[in-house]
């Protein structure tokens, strides 16, 4: 158990499969066509390259995450390395994140259950199987960690088995010679694309959140941060492949993994890539909710917010109060429909993220060498800067004025939980 009541129940394994499962999310089915639609063939080297950044990123996460034990993950880091209040900013932005990302993703799986069920895209029928997915979940996270960990594990097994099957089943049929990019990249608009796989990457920063329940998390994080960008990187990048080298017509497809597998498994592999959408659009909800709750005790725990919110159960230990509050802050967004315009602060918000946890791998060596360190000095964590910095400069005017009111709201609740303690 931690200092902080916590049990230490994750593996290293536990925080992999939380990574990898908040990655390939709904979005890895929809990306190949969405990427395409605008790079062409040069879609396949713009995955794979985005890839790389992400690895950047990561392995700022991995040397930051290696030098604490405690829940937050880059809340953490940032406090430590810049102060109090820039750390609860960056935490703050964490649980924006989660909450966001949750409700939208929760309407997502409505929707793709609604192709079958046109009930379920409107009306009372919408609503109760979002309230009963949310409350659920909720459950389940209050119940225990380990629990929690099953439930992401097994979806996570249950996503990568379409997934892998998708691209060992259709690398045979690639018309290998139709692949290579006709036409100069700088024909095509780059911005969009870019600043969409960055996102359609992202959601590995949750995975030294509950560092706090983790064993050993020193090791672990930095462990499962690695290995979550090697395999969805290299899910992505392949899926891409299989998608441009099988379907034409794939710039217009909705559901192009779907329709890619129609043509070279048949019926039923489009049913496999429609159930493990939905695998994959449930298990992020359930990984929002075990991260986003850990990211509102996070910053209780570190004083940040009243000691109300870090409240464990007496029985299973878990921040009981935190999961409550950000499952019913997700389900008010979700059938209020405010998750739409919510949805844009999301894009910047991670990015203050980032950008934090860079530079505070920077700030950190300063007080010493970390458990796991970045080979080649300030060079990654410089490339990581430049590359949130520029996918910044490409955001619309909507995601910077979100993102610059989701940091004054918390500034604001900063400051009033401040004068309160005095």
């Amino acid at each position: 158990m931690s200092d902080t009541g916590l049990r230490r129940e994750l593996t290293k394994w536990d925080l992999t499969a939380l990574g990898v499962n908040q990655v390939l999310g709904g979005a890895v089915f929809l990306m190949p066509a969405l990427v395409f639609a605008q790079l062409g063939n040069w879609s396949i080297w713009a995955v794979a390259s985005v890839g790389l950044l992400a690895m950047c990123i990561a392995l700022c996460f991995a040397e930051a995450g290696s030098r604490f034990e405690g829940t937050g993950g880059a809340a953490l880091y940032v406090h430590n390395a810049f102060g109090r209040f820039a750390g609860f900013e960056v935490g703050w932005m964490l649980w924006v994140v989660r909450t966001t990302s949750w409700a939208s993703v929760v309407n997502g799986l409505a929707d793709s259950l609604g192709y079958y069920w046109p009930t379920l895209r409107a009306g009372s029928a919408r609503t109760t199987l979002i309230t009963a997915l949310i409350l659920t979940l909720m459950a389940i996270n209050i119940r225990g960690i380990r629990q929690s960990a099953w439930v992401v594990n097994a979806l996570t097994v249950g996503k990568l088995v379409p997934l892998t099957l998708f691209i060992l089943l259709g690398l045979p049929h690639v018309a290998w010679g139709s692949l290579a990019p006709g036409e100069s990249l700088l024909s095509h608009p780059i911005s969009a694309p870019i600043l969409y796989l960055i996102f359609a990457y992202g959601g590995y920063e949750v995975v030294p959140v509950p560092a706090g329940e983790t064993k050993d998390p020193q090791r672990a994080v930095p462990f499962a941060m690695i290995l979550t960008i090697i395999v969805t990187g290299l899910v992505m990048t392949l899926a891409q492949v299989v998608s441009v080298g099988t379907l034409p017509g794939l710039a217009a497809s909705k559901t192009p993994l779907a329709d890619a597998a129609l043509l070279f498994i048949g019926g039923w592999g489009a049913l496999l890539m429609t159930i493990g959408a939905t695998l994959s659009t449930t298990g992020q909800n359930m990984g929002s909710a075990l991260s986003g709750s850990r990211n509102l005790f996070g910053l209780a725990e570190q004083g940040d917010l009243p000691a109300f919110f870090g409240w464990l159960h007496p029985t299973y230990r878990t921040p009981v109060v935190a999961i409550v509050l950000t499952s019913l802050l997700s389900l008010t967004l979700a059938l209020s429909g405010t998750f739409a315009s919510m949805a844009t602060v999301s894009a910047v918000a991670r990015l203050v993220v980032y950008v934090g946890t860079a530079a505070a791998v920077l700030a950190l060596r300063r007080k010493g060498r970390a458990a796991f360190t970045i080979p080649g000095g300030p060079i990654v964590p410089v490339i990581a800067l430049a590359v949130c910095v520029s996918i910044l400069a490409g955001a619309t005017a909507v995601q910077r004025e979100s993102g610059a009111i989701a940091l004054v709201i918390g500034a604001v609740l900063f400051f009033l939980a401040k004068a309160g303690k005095r």
